[in-house]
């Protein structure tokens, strides 16, 4: 948290910032180059600052702050500092812009187009997550915008160094918000790789959810897991007595939710939703049979859903999310018919799990906005999918005036589908169209699209997946 620079400080930052911040020609200190220190050089980039350097073997890797108006159009209004990382290889190589719409981890990683072009990559923490979020919040100038302004800013100041191709990319919240980047500020990457992105146009029709749960795994799957969601709520008495001891001992507390019982069942009710996002149809053999005990489903329920999260101290991390989903991004909604008259609250809206002292009002026209921009201008653009994936139910699908644009969809994949994960000849077609991009696709491969191959090799620590927890809200 930090409070906001007076007006004529944040109008020089502001201004500097746009200015020369010098051109590099090689990576940062190699030998043999002429070239300052690349640290030398990202911090000479008027407002920001340096956080911490961590050492990795064949790159230097910064987490770093950026100073970054408010409110875009209005910078005069104050500024607050933006956490992102940067995972340096050379100035030479492209560059990769990654967002995942939350907070930033400051580990080393690299996102799959990074370890694909063999690039540098930018992280950027998404603005009101924290501590990238403005003192005092208003909670106005959380929008997805605004979002892509911060992300304009940060790409110009640091094209200057990095001169080569750019790609913007990210997954869930993180694709969404690489597809709004490219909406608002068509101009600045070469290529946007989008995974997992919804988009969700009208808020208030999602029949296609109900198809997906209707068609998704094998009949038995569907139906044991159903079983089972149904019995959390047939066993609700004693289930929330487990839940209230775990609770206590915790020091876990509802208020933002309302109750104990709401959190239980918005828990609950995102059990068979949760199963599809970030398991595997072969998991299914895990899940008890209805006849299992009392701590059997709870632990089940637990394991999947997590009752941890509808809590406080869960919810906390994830109110600019639930701020975005009821004010533009929309949340969608699944009839659960197997339920009968057990469900109490039904899918709660997003309202609930923000803290009532930050006004929301939804405005329908946004998504539209950016879903009729997306059929008409995309260019360069592609968008990745799980076939199991319940969030693949409504998603970007670009028009045929679109340029150079795809849309793939991973067998069995979940919420981590990747462009690793597609059948063979996509797998080939998405790899060379990113290195195509990027400027870096070999000849052989411009010559033979099948010959397709990451430019980097596979490094344990830096390409582990960790999926991002997209929460499996209702509105």
């Amino acid at each position: 948290m930090r409070k906001a620079l007076r007006w004529l400080l944040s109008l020089v930052l502001l201004v500097g910032t746009l200015g020369t911040a010098g051109a590099a020609t090689a990576a940062d200190g190699n030998a043999g180059s002429a070239a300052p220190d690349i640290k030398d050089q990202i911090l000479a980039i008027p407002g920001m600052s340096l956080i911490e350097e961590k050492p990795y073997p064949g790159y230097r890797y910064f987490v770093l702050n950026y100073t970054q108006p408010v409110d875009h159009e209005r910078p005069s209004k104050g500024t607050f500092k933006q956490r992102l990382t940067l995972l340096h290889k050379d100035t030479s190589r492209p560059t990769v812009f990654f967002t995942s719409g939350y907070g930033v981890s400051t580990n080393p990683s690299r996102s799959e187009p990074t370890r694909i072009i063999d690039g540098n990559q930018v992280s950027l923490e998404y603005r009101f997550f924290t501590p990238s979020r403005p003192e005092p919040a208003d909670w106005s100038k959380l929008d997805y915008e605004q979002a892509a302004a911060d992300q304009h800013r940060i790409f110009g100041a640091l094209k200057k160094i990095y001169p080569q191709k750019w790609l913007a990319t990210g997954g869930s919240k993180g694709g969404m918000t690489a597809s709004y980047y490219e909406r608002f500020h068509p101009r600045d990457m070469d290529g946007v790789v989008a995974y997992v992105a919804p988009n969700d146009v009208v808020n208030n029709e999602d029949s296609a959810y109900d198809r997906f749960f209707e068609q998704v795994g094998t009949e038995e799957c569907r139906a044991k897991l159903n079983a089972v969601q149904r019995e959390a709520l047939v066993r609700r008495e004693p289930l929330e007595k487990m839940y209230e001891t775990w609770a206590k001992a915790e020091g876990a507390t509802f208020t933002t939710v309302g109750t104990l019982d709401k959190a239980y069942e918005a828990v609950v009710l995102d059990f068979v939703w949760a199963f599809w996002q970030y398991s595997l149809e072969a998991d299914c053999a895990d899940i008890p049979p209805a006849t299992a005990s009392d701590e059997e489903i709870y632990n089940i329920i637990d394991a999947i859903s997590g009752f941890s999260f509808y809590t406080d101290q869960g919810l906390a991390g994830y109110t600019p999310y639930y701020y975005q989903a009821g004010t533009e991004l929309g949340a969608p909604t699944v009839k659960l018919p197997h339920l009968g008259n057990l469900s109490r609250y039904g899918y709660q809206p997003p309202r609930n799990f923000v803290p009532r002292d930050i006004p929301m009002k939804f405005r329908p026209w946004e998504m539209r906005s950016v879903d009729n921009w997306v059929r008409k201008n995309a260019n360069r653009m592609m968008f990745v999918y799980g076939e199991n994936d319940p969030w693949g139910a409504e998603r970007f699908r670009p028009g045929r005036g679109t340029k150079d644009t795809y849309v793939f969809t991973a067998p069995g994949a979940n919420h981590g589908a990747n462009v690793a994960g597609l059948e063979p000849a996509d797998n080939a077609k998405a790899t060379a169209r990113i290195l195509d991009w990027a400027g870096v696709a070999p000849a052989a491969v411009q010559q033979d699209a099948a010959k397709a191959k990451p430019l980097a090799a596979y490094d344990a620590k830096l390409d582990k997946r960790d999926l991002e927890r997209m929460p499996t809200l209702r509105q």
